[in-house]
């Protein structure tokens, strides 16, 4: 009986290495290069200084509030929550409708449907971006012409600003657009044949049946893309406002993560640029605290 139970031990002992040995190389590449920076920008947003400079000062929570009290701070939350709340409709809602359009509407060309869609995501967002500006050329541009024949004239999207955050969302969009149809589509697919067709039978409307069976069905797949559509969405207009913009007309186009590029590499305060870093991962966490409090209570799990 001692035998075995030392030869348990032994064995339970040999596990649990064989686990950390798995599990460190990970660990150790999430601390170099996910916790530590987290918490060095935490750390040097209580210092003034430049990156240039390795000299710094202690300002406690003065750098705070020279952000906070900033009219150009809240100039700079409204616009990143504008730019959200586009890309969570280009990216979730309308991928939502078309994998639900390809699955369960369309009757013949599904596979030719699903190229013409997810083939624009393969295009690199420098090119994106260079094919947006080419589209929306007020004077030689495709949606220019064909408002000229309509009598209308393109406004310059550049130097407006309403128009110019909507034709830069319009770059993610096309990067994200074609891989959260494909991840929606395959939620869809999971759902009941036999329940939507009884739901034909009574002659339910398309929209009852996507809205009444097929998200709430697919839920748990529409919430990994709604997560997915405002992380890695607010992340990908970086690009096109940092080669079409620059943050203009006025920092109209500018949102968080570009003015903390612009503090920290054009205008070298390391101070500034973590404390906006902070509250841009407190805007995140947020979200994410209000998405699993309203949002998770609905979701369905088949198992």
């Amino acid at each position: 009986m001692k035998m075995f139970g030392h030869s348990f031990l032994k064995k339970s002992v040999r596990d649990v290495m064989i686990a950390w040995g798995y599990i460190l190389p990970a660990l150790l590449l999430f601390c170099v290069f996910i916790f530590w920076p987290v918490a060095y920008t935490f750390i040097m947003s209580f210092f003034r200084g430049t990156t240039a400079n390795p000299t710094r000062a202690f300002a406690g929570f003065g750098n705070y509030m020279t952000v906070l009290n900033s009219p150009g701070t809240v100039k700079l939350l409204q616009r990143t929550g504008l730019y959200i709340l586009i890309l969570v409709f280009l990216n979730f809602l309308l991928p939502c409708v078309l994998a639900f359009i390809n699955y369960f509407v369309m009757q013949r060309n599904r596979q030719l449907y699903k190229i013409i869609v997810f083939m624009p995501s393969i295009i690199s967002l420098v090119v994106g971006a260079m094919l947006i500006q080419f589209l929306f050329n007020p004077v030689i541009g495709p949606v220019a012409r064909l408002m000229a024949l309509f009598g209308a004239t393109m406004p310059t999207w550049s130097r407006t600003p309403g128009l110019v955050i909507f034709v830069i969302s319009l770059v993610a969009c096309y990067k994200a657009l074609g891989y959260n149809f494909l991840v929606l589509l395959s939620g869809m697919s999971t759902v009941s044949s036999e329940l939507i067709e009884a739901a034909r039978l009574e002659k339910t409307p398309h929209s009852k049946i996507f809205a009444k069976i097929v998200m709430p069905l697919t839920s748990s797949t529409a919430i990994y893309v709604l997560i997915m559509s405002i992380v890695q969405g607010v992340q990908f207009v970086f690009t096109p406002i940092a080669i079409l913009t620059q943050g203009g007309p006025h920092e109209a186009s500018s949102n968080v993560l570009y003015a903390t590029y612009q503090e920290a590499f054009l205008f070298f305060s390391s101070g500034t640029a973590s404390v906006l870093s902070v509250l841009t991962l407190l805007v995140f966490i947020v979200l994410m605290v209000l998405e699993f409090k309203l949002v998770e209570k609905g979701v369905y799990y088949e198992n």
